[in-house]
Formats: C-alpha cells, sequence, structure tokens
C-alpha cells in the first residue's frame, strides 16, 4: 500500500486535481477551470491525497454545519484505487461535522463501492445553467 496522507487542499494542487479530472472525463470541471478553482477556494471542505508531492486523490464538500455535508467530487487515481484512499478522505470530511449526514452524487459505476459502505440511495434532481 502507497503511504499517503491527506491534507486541506491549496491552490497549487490544482494543475493535479485538472490532471485527474481528465483522466476521470469529467471535461465539464477541465474546460471551465477557473469555476472549478473557485469551486474548490469556496467550498466548506477541500481535501486532498497525497502520496510524496503527487496529489492522487480528492474530496470537495459543502455543509451547514448542523444537518447536511453534502459531498461534491471524490475521486482518486486510477492507479490508487481499493487501497481506503476514498474511504478516509469520506471519513476525514465527516470528522470536521460529525453530527451531519452525508448525501452526494455517484456515477452508475460508483454506486456498488457506496452501497458496500453502508450508503443508501435516495431521489434527486439536477438542472445544469444551460438547461435553466
Amino acid at each position: 500500500m502507497s503511504n499517503f496522507a491527506i491534507r486541506t487542499f491549496q491552490e497549487n494542487d490544482f494543475d493535479m486535481i485538472q490532471s485527474l479530472l481528465q483522466q476521470e472525463e469529467w471535461s465539464n470541471l477541465v474546460k471551465n477551470s477557473e469555476e472549478t478553482m473557485q469551486a474548490l477556494l469556496n467550498s466548506d471542505l477541500a481535501l486532498v491525497a497525497v502520496d510524496g508531492q503527487e496529489v492522487v486523490g480528492y474530496l470537495r464538500g459543502l455543509t451547514d454545519g448542523a444537518v447536511t455535508l453534502y459531498i461534491c467530487e471524490v475521486l482518486i487515481k486510477e492507479d490508487y484505487r481499493k487501497k481506503g484512499i476514498a474511504q478516509q478522505l469520506m471519513e476525514e470530511a465527516h470528522g470536521c461535522y460529525p453530527s451531519t449526514r452525508i448525501e452526494m452524487l455517484a456515477t452508475s459505476s460508483s454506486k456498488e463501492y457506496y452501497t458496500d459502505r453502508g450508503y443508501r440511495a435516495f431521489y434527486g434532481f439536477r438542472k445544469t445553467p444551460e438547461e435553466v
């Protein structure tokens, strides 16, 4: 297992996060890089998992601090998946706001990952700026 650490996002982590987003083909976040940077800077939580100097994963979240912690994104570099990094990012985030429930969006390919860890599906809606 790699020796990684979790810490708060710093602006100089952004290029490595963009690279992760590009590899995952999250093209909207890559294309709108200025907005993506602002989202990271303005979020209540922005954590990175690092192996040495390399960012190998990140989590971004929003919260009211009392009821809900919304995880906007969790992404782990493909070579580092199945090593417990996402779980540690989630635990670190929830540890900052332990009384909150956790809510998030997930892709169909990550559904099993979350259900295996005790999360349950819930129904929701989305409308992007292009659809307004």
